[in-house]
């Protein structure tokens, strides 16, 4: 029994008449006659019976009727099925990110996928910088997102393609404190209050690399708290300043946050392997973050589809 068999005798059981059954199908009356010929020699019973005014199912005829319904939708929702994964529209999607860019990246990546590919389930793990290099390495991601300089394993493509505006963490009752914006040479000789580079690696790359941009070379001491987040760092007297970005740094109580002029950036690298990924879902994932609008405040990079160059 053929699936062909069953769309010509729905159709002749639908429309009762062979001429239009043969019509909705495309396909010529004796070509038709003969596939209902077929399948009624396969099953062993008569399905219709025909005379010169009207075509009327048998016994036999509505009982395979509803089951060749049955069959013929469920085929059509495999295809469909299968064409929505092949065309990105479902599938999962592994994200590994590390905590800078977790706050707010993730959040507004995920709402956007929401909107373009609603069945497609994003799971999102946040991981340290060498744990993440290691997962999307092996394949046990489809996709990493973190800041910083990273190095691409065999197979892996990197693109710098958003960007969070540094700012500064002062006291408030800092001399520069009520500045609208700072120079990171007025903070050079200032005590930095750095993050372990153990626990924080990728952002600590990214933080040396904002210094080394700006040419200063201040001196600094290891934050206390473990948080990348600090909010507390105002209590430790020997810090004299952050650097950090408004997503990360939130209201902190008695800290303000400063912009720089001329501006700096927390840069946000996406690394996956196109000839690793599971689904078509990853490509369009990619594809998405590559090209929607970036959070406000932020800045897109060179590799950014729909602002190239900005």
């Amino acid at each position: 029994m053929e699936l062909r068999q069953l769309e010509a005798f729905v159709a002749v059981a639908r429309e009762l008449h062979f001429g239009r059954a043969a019509e909705k199908l495309h396909i010529a009356q004796p070509t038709l006659s003969e596939l209902i010929r077929r399948l009624e020699r396969e099953v062993g019973a008569p399905l219709l019976t025909r005379t010169t005014r009207r075509v009327a199912l048998t016994q036999a005829g509505v009982e395979l009727f509803g089951r060749a319904v049955s069959i013929l939708d469920d085929v059509e929702g495999a295809a469909a099925a299968v064409r929505r994964l092949a065309d990105g529209d479902t599938g999962t999607v592994r994200l590994g990110i590390t905590p800078p860019a977790a706050p707010l990246l993730a959040p507004h990546l995920a709402q956007a996928l929401r909107r373009a590919a609603p069945e497609v389930e994003l799971s999102v793990r946040r991981m340290w910088l060498p744990d993440l290099q290691q997962a999307i390495g092996e394949g046990a991601l489809d996709v990493a997102i973190t800041c910083g300089p990273v190095t691409n394993p065999p197979g892996i493509l990197s693109e710098v393609f958003c960007a969070e505006p540094a700012v500064v963490g002062l006291r408030q009752g800092h001399r520069l404190a009520d500045s609208p914006t700072l120079d990171l040479a007025q903070l050079s000789g200032e005590t930095l209050g750095v993050h372990s580079e153990a626990l924080f690696p990728a952002w600590s790359l990214a933080v040396q690399q904002i210094l080394d941009d700006a040419g200063i070379v201040p001196p600094t001491a290891e934050l206390v708290e473990i948080d990348l987040s600090a909010h507390r760092w105002a209590e430790q007297p020997e810090v004299g300043w952050t650097l950090t970005t408004a997503a990360v740094a939130g209201a902190a109580p008695g800290v303000v946050l400063i912009p720089l002029d001329p501006p700096r950036f927390i840069p946000y690298t996406l690394q996956w392997c196109p000839i690793r990924a599971t689904t078509a879902a990853v490509g369009r994932f990619v594809h998405l973050a590559l090209s929607v609008d970036v959070p406000p405040g932020w800045v897109s990079q060179p590799d950014h589809l729909r602002h190239p160059g900005r």
